[in-house]
C-alpha cells in the first residue's frame, strides 16, 4: 500500500477500536490491496455482510435479465409459489423490489415476535421460508407500488425467491454458480455453518447469523480478497465473462430514480451519490455481530471494502467513516 493510501485509510482503520478483527480492501488503478487488523484474521477470513448481500441479489437480477429469464417489469406474482400470491403482488414488479419502491414493510409478517425473543443473538433463525409464504397474503403494503422509497428487507428477500424460481435453483446456489465461480469469489457463500470470524455485540460473541426465509436480504459471507475481486469486476465489466454477467455489472450501477430531498440516486439496490466529476456507488450492512461496507467510483477507478466483527451502533460510525474514506480515495484519484 502506498503512503498516500495509508494516510487516506488511517481514519477507517481507527474507526472500530473495539473490533477484534478488521479488514479493509482497496482497488485502485487495477491493483488490489487488503489490510488486516487483529489476531488470526487475514485477507481470506470470512465475515457476514448483512445488507451488502443485497448487492449480490441485484447483480443476479441484472444477470437474469441479460439471460432472458426475467424482465424488470415482470410482476412479482408470477414468481411466487402457488398459494402464496396475494393480490398486491400483481402490481409489484421486480424493479420495484430492487429499488425499494414496492411499498412493502421492512420485515415480513409474523417475524417480529420470534425476532424479539432472540434480538441480541440470532433474531431471524426461527422464521423459516414456509412461514414467510404462509403469511404473505396477510402482509399489508405500506404504500402504493412505485410511489415511495421505503427500505424493505422483505422486498429484497422476495426478489431473491423470484430469481431462484426463475432459475430453478436455490438462491445460495445462484450466488456461487453465477457470481462466485465466474468472478473467482472462492470463499463467498450464504452458508452459516462454514468457517468464519466470530462476531461481537456489546463485547459478547454472537452465533453465526441465520436468515433462512430471506437469504437474498442478508445471508452472504465474504472475505477481503473476494470483495476486492467483486469490486474490480464492477469497475471493469469488459474483462468479465460470461457476456450476461458483463452486461449485468454495467446495469446494476445505472440510476433508476432520484430520492426526494437529498437528490441521491438509487440503482438496482446500490446507492449512488454524484460528486464533482465522478460518482460514488455504495452500500452498507450489518448483522448482530458484523458491519460491512462496499463502494466504488467508476470514473475514479477505485473501490473500497471494509469489514469488522462488531455490530453497528450509533457510537461506532464505521459505515459513515468507510463512505468518507471511499470519497477521499476517489477524490485523490481524480486529482492525479
Amino acid at each position: 500500500m502506498s503512503d498516500p493510501d495509508a494516510t487516506l485509510l488511517a481514519p477507517l482503520l481507527r474507526a472500530a477500536p473495539e473490533a477484534g478483527a478488521l479488514v479493509v480492501g482497496t482497488v485502485r488503478g487495477g491493483e488490489h490491496s487488503v489490510v488486516c487488523r487483529g489476531p488470526a484474521v487475514d485477507a481470506d477470513s470470512r465475515f457476514e455482510l448483512g445488507s451488502v448481500s443485497k448487492t449480490f441479489t441485484a447483480l443476479l437480477l441484472a444477470d437474469a435479465v441479460a439471460r432472458g429469464e426475467v424482465r424488470l417489469d415482470d410482476p412479482l406474482r408470477g414468481y411466487l409459489p402457488p398459494g402464496a400470491r396475494p393480490r398486491w403482488s400483481a402490481q409489484v414488479t421486480l424493479l420495484q423490489l430492487a429499488t425499494h419502491t414496492a411499498g412493502l414493510p421492512r420485515l415480513p409478517r409474523g417475524s417480529l415476535r420470534p425476532a424479539l425473543q432472540a434480538w441480541y443473538t440470532n433474531p431471524y433463525a426461527g422464521y423459516p421460508e414456509e412461514r414467510l409464504f404462509a403469511l404473505l397474503g396477510r402482509t399489508r403494503p405500506r404504500a402504493r407500488p412505485g410511489t415511495r422509497v421505503s427500505y424493505s428487507n422483505l422486498g429484497a428477500g422476495l426478489l431473491g425467491h423470484a430469481l431462484a424460481r426463475a432459475a430453478r435453483q436455490p438462491f445460495p446456489d445462484l450466488v456461487v454458480a453465477r457470481l462466485g465461480v465466474p468472478l473467482g469469489l472462492t470463499m463467498t457463500t450464504c452458508d452459516p455453518n462454514g468457517p468464519q470470524v466470530t462476531g461481537y455485540l456489546h463485547g459478547r460473541p454472537r452465533p453465526p447469523w441465520d436468515i433462512p426465509a430471506l437469504p437474498a436480504a442478508g445471508a452472504v459471507r465474504s472475505t477481503g480478497t473476494d470483495l476486492t475481486r467483486y469490486l474490480a469486476a464492477h469497475l471493469d465489466p469488459a474483462e468479465v465473462g460470461p457476456d450476461s454477467l458483463a452486461r449485468a455489472l454495467t446495469e446494476v450501477r445505472r440510476p433508476r430514480l432520484i430520492t426526494p430531498g437529498d437528490g441521491d440516486r438509487i440503482c438496482l439496490i446500490w446507492n449512488l451519490r454524484a460528486r464533482p466529476g465522478h460518482d460514488l456507488v455504495f452500500h452498507g450492512g450489518s448483522t448482530r455481530g458484523f458491519t460491512a461496507f462496499v463502494g466504488f467510483s467508476p470514473q475514479a477507478g477505485v473501490g473500497l471494502a471494509a469489514l469488522t466483527n462488531t455490530a453497528a451502533g450509533v457510537r461506532a460510525p464505521f459505515i459513515q467513516t468507510a463512505y468518507e474514506t471511499l470519497r477521499n480515495l476517489a477524490a485523490d484519484a481524480m486529482s492525479r
